[in-house]
C-alpha cells in the first residue's frame, strides 16, 4: 500500500465488466430472437440507431429529466415504432429479456481480475452505479468478482444518481468512509471524475481513448486498467 487511501469506489459499467461489447452481444441476440431483420438491413445498422439513442436517454436520466420508466420504454419503442410496435406491456418483456441476458455475461474490461487482486488485501473496495439494482449485483456474480467488494451501492440507493455529489457524499456515509482516505476510479469524465470532484474526492480516470480533460482534471490518469497500481 503506497497511499494514504483506505477506500476504492468503483464504477462499474465500462470500468470492470467491459457494458459496451456484453450489451452489444445481448442486443444482437435480441435483434435475431425477435426477427427485428424484418424492418433493420442488418445488426448494425439496427444498433447505429439504438445506442446513441440510449447514452441519450441515460444523460437525461442522470439529469432527473426522465424516469426509470421513461428510459426502459423509450430507449427499445425508438427503435420499434418505425416497425410498427407501440405496444408498453410488449417493450417492458423485451427489456426483462434483454437486462436476464446482459446479466449473464462475463466479459470484464482487461486487467480487471488482476487488479482487484492486487487491490484487495489493501484496500476496502466499494462499487458506486448508477446502474438498475436487479442486474447490477448478478453482473458482478455472473463475472465472479462479487467477493472483492464490500458493498454494491446504487444511485436506486441514493434516490439520486452520477455526477450529483449527494450520490458520493452517501456512499461515504454508508461505507464509514473518510473523504480525504477516498478515491474513485471510473471511465466517464463527466459522470464518474466530475461527480467525485464536486465531492472532493480524488479520482483516476479509466480513459483508453486519450480523451481531452473538460472543466476539471482529474487527480490521475490512466490508458489501461493495469497503470492504476503505479498509483495505488
Amino acid at each position: 500500500m503506497k497511499t494514504g487511501y483506505k477506500s476504492i469506489f468503483f464504477d462499474l459499467d465500462d470500468t470492470l465488466w467491459d457494458t459496451y461489447h456484453n450489451n452489444k452481444e445481448c442486443l444482437e441476440e435480441i435483434y435475431t430472437d425477435y426477427k427485428f431483420d424484418r424492418h433493420y438491413d442488418s445488426f448494425e445498422a439496427f444498433f447505429q440507431i439504438y445506442m446513441p439513442h440510449n447514452l441519450i436517454l441515460w444523460e437525461k436520466y442522470r439529469n432527473h429529466a426522465i424516469d426509470r420508466q421513461t428510459l426502459i420504454l423509450e430507449r427499445f419503442l425508438y427503435v420499434l415504432r418505425p416497425m410498427g410496435i407501440i405496444d408498453n406491456e410488449y417493450v417492458l418483456k423485451l427489456n426483462h429479456d434483454f437486462l436476464q441476458r446482459t446479466a449473464k455475461k462475463t466479459r470484464l474490461i482487461q486487467g480487471a481480475i488482476e487488479l482487484l487482486d492486487y487491490l484487495k488485501p489493501f484496500y476496502r473496495l466499494f462499487i458506486l452505479s448508477n446502474g438498475f439494482r436487479e442486474v447490477q449485483s448478478l453482473k458482478l456474480q455472473n463475472a465472479g468478482i462479487a467477493s472483492y467488494f464490500e458493498k454494491l451501492i446504487l444511485s436506486e440507493d441514493a434516490n439520486i444518481q452520477k455526477p450529483h455529489k449527494e450520490i458520493f457524499d452517501f456512499a461515504l456515509r454508508n461505507t464509514n468512509s473518510r473523504r480525504r482516505e477516498s478515491i474513485m476510479i471510473g471511465d466517464s469524465l463527466e459522470v464518474d471524475m466530475e461527480g467525485a470532484w464536486h465531492a472532493k474526492i480524488d479520482q483516476i480516470w479509466l480513459n483508453p481513448g486519450n480523451l481531452p480533460c473538460k472543466h476539471i482534471i482529474p487527480t490521475y490518469q490512466v490508458g489501461t486498467l493495469a497503470e492504476i497500481r503505479i498509483i495505488l
